[in-house]
């Protein structure tokens, strides 16, 4: 696949999943993860969005450290992903305004325009996807078709993307 593809699959694969856990780096090492709100999902062009307070332990250790990971998963749908990238706190406010939506003020209530609100920028470098048919069907006629052969079942597919 070419990197353009591989986004592109990456973008379906993690549409509709509204939710990731950023995994960062705190200053003794020890790895710490939070939920965050993926913004703009429709236009994913190798940059994933998040709102945040630019005053957090979460930016503290991205200044630190801007190496990232975003895990998203869709149990239902057997659809999960990991991604690594790197992170930086953007203040643009064209793309504050851009990406605003009303229910933010449920995290920033003094809206946009307070100075805590920032942006956090992941740039992907590369991702890792395990993707299964969700069908029934399907999968035991995978299931019976490794039984047969003698062949290991694999019910998903699992590919590394690089150099997004």
């Amino acid at each position: 696949m070419t990197p353009t593809n591989d986004i592109q699959k990456l973008a379906k694969l993690i549409k509709g999943i509204n939710v990731a856990m950023l995994t960062t780096r705190e200053a003794d090492g020890t790895l710490r993860s939070r939920p965050m709100a993926t913004q703009d999902q429709d236009d994913f062009d190798g940059t994933l969005w998040f709102f945040t307070q630019a005053d957090t332990g979460k930016v503290h250790e991205i200044d630190r450290d801007h190496q990232v990971n975003l895990a998203y998963a869709q149990p239902d749908d057997n659809r999960y992903v990991s991604i690594s990238g790197r992170a930086n706190l953007v203040r643009d406010r064209a793309k504050i305004d851009e990406l605003w939506s009303p229910l933010l003020k449920a995290w920033f209530p003094k809206g946009k325009d307070d100075p805590q609100v920032a942006l956090l920028r992941v740039d992907v470098d590369q991702a890792e996807y395990w993707d299964a048919p969700s069908s029934t069907i399907v999968k035991l006629a995978g299931f019976t078709k490794a039984v047969v052969t003698g062949k290991e079942f694999h019910p998903e597919e699992n590919r590394k993307l690089q150099n997004l």
